[in-house]
């Protein structure tokens, strides 16, 4: 029988008596803190980072986050008063072709810009940078409760502390750990079932993690003697060639290593000014659905 899927919508960040009080910010203003602590100079240079719609002078009244600026983000984010919407995807990496509404960028490919400027909502994003960052390195290893070395394998050029893929070890109080336990704490902490491509008996010392897609880390693993890959997507015959070289995988969703991000970035608008009142989490953790097995 297949689970439902739970309702999209958004939580209020926690409050209380420490939390920052609300100052004045324009959306410019907003952007420039979240830029310092996710500079530009360490994104992709195919990516977009920071406005892509909206007007940089308008002083914040709300914000929401979210992993992804769809159409219905957009909606929820204006129907809660919000007139900024944080993600970690860009609206668009390439500049869409017309400005239609839609149901979603499949449907037309400015629909989220016009939803956006409909709404009145700017949308800033912030992408590659967040995911070299220090902030976003820690996510995956603490989550795990691996030992990350501070080691990244595909470091960025502004510094070593920059970059994708953390190097990690297995805690001793862990060892021995097999694949097929660290694949079930991996269920336990997403609540939700990976791929595993590897022996469940081997036992793992040493685990490289990569939010979302792991691109090309693959040979800088091997090159490392990395036991296992711990990541967000991995492209069939990329698993493949390194199954055969000996190095196992845990695929655990694109979207399931990145949704954590939404408190990373939450907590970086709380930094820049935004009193945590007025700070609301789109929850877009149910856009898969993953039915029971059944034999007809």
């Amino acid at each position: 029988m297949a689970s439902s899927k739970p309702e999209v919508g958004l939580s209020k960040r926690a409050s209380g008596p420490l939390s920052k009080k609300e100052r004045n910010l324009s959306v410019g203003a907003l952007e420039k803190a979240l830029l310092r602590m996710f500079p530009k100079e360490d994104a992709e240079e195919w990516d977009r980072t920071g406005i892509s719609v909206g007007d940089p002078s308008r002083q914040v009244t709300r914000v929401a986050v979210a992993l992804d600026p769809t159409v219905e983000a957009i909606g929820e984010a204006a129907s809660r008063g919000a007139n900024v919407l944080v993600t970690h995807h860009p609206a668009f990496l390439n500049p869409p072709d017309k400005f239609m509404p839609g149901a979603s960028a499949a449907v037309s490919s400015g629909a989220v810009v016009w939803a956006a400027i409909e709404s009145g909502v700017a949308v800033m994003s912030f992408h590659t940078c967040l995911d070299a960052s220090p902030l976003a390195a820690r996510m995956l290893p603490d989550a795990l409760s691996l030992d990350w070395s501070g080691c990244v394998l595909e470091p960025c050029p502004t510094g070593p502390d920059r970059g994708y893929g953390q190097l990690c070890q297995v805690r001793k109080g862990d060892a021995p750990m097999t694949l097929e336990k660290l694949a079930a704490r991996c269920t336990s902490v997403f609540a939700q079932v990976p791929r595993v491509w590897g022996d469940f008996d081997r036992e793992v010392k040493s685990v490289v993690t990569f939010t979302g897609s792991c691109g090309g880390v693959i040979p800088a693993c091997l090159r490392e003697h990395v036991d296992c890959l711990v990541c967000g997507e991995v492209k069939y015959h990329a698993a493949l060639d390194a199954a055969a070289a000996g190095l196992s995988i845990i695929d655990l969703g694109h979207d399931t290593t990145e949704l954590p991000y939404t408190g990373v970035l939450a907590d970086a608008v709380a930094d820049a000014g935004v009193s945590a009142d007025c700070i609301e989490v789109i929850d877009q953790s149910g856009n898969w659905s993953h039915p029971e097995s059944t034999r007809l």
